[in-house]
C-alpha cells in the first residue's frame, strides 16, 4: 500500500472514537518485580510452552509442593512478570488470512493518544513504539486484503495524529514462542 505523507490533501477526519470518552487516569505504577530464581524461570518456561499446565504438573516438573508452585505463579502475576494467559493462534485457520505490519509516523508526543486508538482496532495484535525511520510498528490480522485496506485507509489514516503509514504484507509467519526443545532465555 502506498504511503500517505503530510503533503497530500486529506478530507477532514471523522471524530476520533476516543474524543467523547473522558481521559483515563494515569496507570497505577507497578512495584518492581522481585528477583527471579531458577525455579521461577523454570515455571515461566513451562507456562510459556503450555499455558494450560496444571499447578500439580508445574509443581512436579520443578520439584516443589503444589502450594509453593501456586504461590510462585501468583507472585509472578502480581509482579507483572506474567501479564496473562492465552492461546497462540494460527490466524489463517482462524479466518484471519491477511496479516500485515504497518509502520506509522505520528505527531511528536502523541504516542499515548495514538496507542489507545490503535489498541481498539479490530485485528490489532502487537503494537510497539520504536526508534528509526518510523515511530510505531503495528501487527494486524484481518480476514482478507479488502478488510486490511479498509483498516489502513479508513481507520488508521483517519487518526489525526497519524502523519503517514506504510503497509508490509506478511506472506508467511512462524511463531517463535518457547518450545520444549528450545529453552527460554529468562535471566
Amino acid at each position: 500500500m502506498a504511503d500517505r505523507g503530510e503533503e497530500q490533501e486529506r478530507t477532514p477526519p471523522a471524530p476520533a472514537p476516543s474524543a467523547a470518552v473522558p481521559a483515563s487516569p494515569e496507570p497505577v505504577p507497578v512495584p518492581p518485580a522481585r528477583p527471579l530464581d531458577a525455579i521461577d524461570r523454570d515455571i515461566l518456561r513451562i507456562l510459556q510452552t503450555d499455558g494450560r499446565a496444571s499447578i500439580r504438573s508445574v509443581a512436579e516438573r520443578v520439584h516443589v509442593s503444589r502450594a509453593n508452585a501456586y504461590a510462585r505463579i501468583n507472585r509472578l502475576v502480581e509482579d507483572g512478570v506474567i501479564r496473562g494467559f492465552g492461546a497462540r493462534l494460527d490466524h489463517e485457520r482462524a479466518g484471519q488470512g491477511a496479516s500485515a505490519y504497518i509502520t506509522l509516523k505520528i505527531v511528536q508526543n502523541s504516542w499515548r493518544t495514538v496507542r489507545e486508538q490503535l489498541q481498539a482496532l479490530p485485528g490489532a495484535s502487537h503494537l510497539a513504539l520504536v526508534s528509526g525511520d518510523f515511530d510505531v510498528l503495528l501487527l494486524v490480522h484481518t480476514p482478507d486484503n479488502r478488510a486490511l485496506r479498509e483498516l489502513v485507509l479508513t481507520r488508521i489514516q483517519s487518526i489525526p495524529e497519524v502523519l503517514s503509514t506504510r503497509t508490509l504484507l506478511v506472506f508467511e509467519e512462524t511463531d517463535l514462542g518457547p518450545l520444549p526443545d528450545r529453552p527460554a532465555e529468562l535471566a
